[in-house]
């Protein structure tokens, strides 16, 4: 995540890609070739792929120069130690409800003394066991990186505290749910998301941390990115595949009518 960690200190935007449905390597080495992106972050959450496709997606997503970190549901430990070790440069996790939450998935990502994440150099991470104990830890402590999305009505109300845990490398806004959550289901420009979202990057701004989101439309993406947001999720794999059936037909109008 070094790419990603390095321009956000400096203030600059990063662009980023998500997959999941469509996760494979052919299609990441596509991205990549196409140019402009910076990263991608996999869903785990809702697609639930193999740790097989995980490790062959990072491969292919470090082959291109693209940084590459895992969205999580936080519901078990295992899950978060096993994509760090499957070669993801950093997690995510989904659906926070509390600082107290947010604090056990940090403890979960961190070895002694911050957090006590079970021991094991065998994975990439390790470099397969070539990596001394003593050296892994402290290595993977400085760079392993930890997104907490903001995205339920509780998480809104202690953004403040999430933002100030140590560990906590960005927050992640997920407006798809946020809006769920506010009772404005799919209107992303309404003022309460705006609202949630002006809480959310003034505890940001306040600890320090940057912050990303999703961005529907490019009318969303200005609006936050006014707001200080500097990771732009601008797509999905499942949208790079609709909008290019919808190039196609609209190349090819009249075949099409």
């Amino acid at each position: 995540m070094q790419r990603t960690k390095e321009k956000l200190a400096r203030g600059e935007a990063v662009r980023y890609a998500a997959m999941g449905r469509v996760l494979h390597h052919n299609v990441i080495n596509m991205i990549g070739f196409n140019g402009g992106f910076d990263g991608l972050w996999l869903d785990h959450e809702h697609v639930g792929f193999s740790m097989e496709n995980l490790e062959i997606a990072c491969t292919a997503a470090r082959s291109q120069n693209l940084d590459c970190f895992v969205r999580i549901a936080p519901t078990d430990y295992a899950i978060f130690t096993k994509c760090l070790e499957a070669g993801a440069g950093g997690v995510m996790a989904a659906m926070v409800y509390s600082a107290v939450q947010a604090e056990q998935i940090v403890r979960w990502t961190k070895f002694a003394p911050r957090g006590n994440r079970g021991l094991n150099v065998s994975g990439f991470d390790g470099r397969y066991t070539l990596t001394p104990l003593a050296k892994f830890v402290v290595e993977a402590n400085q760079n392993n990186w930890l997104a907490i999305q903001i995205e339920t009505l509780s998480a809104v109300e202690c953004v403040d505290e999430i933002a100030a845990i140590d560990g906590v490398d960005l927050l992640f806004v997920g407006p798809s749910d946020l809006s769920q959550a506010l009772g404005v289901t799919g209107e992303f420009m309404h003022p309460k998301c705006q609202e949630a979202i002006d809480k959310i990057a003034a505890a940001c701004r306040k600890h320090n941390k940057p912050w990303g989101a999703v961005t529907p439309n490019a009318e969303h993406c200005e609006m936050l990115y006014s707001k200080g947001c500097r990771m732009l999720s601008v797509t999905n794999d499942s949208r790079i595949v609709q909008a290019g059936l919808n190039a196609v037909k609209a190349n090819f109008g009249k075949f099409f009518a």
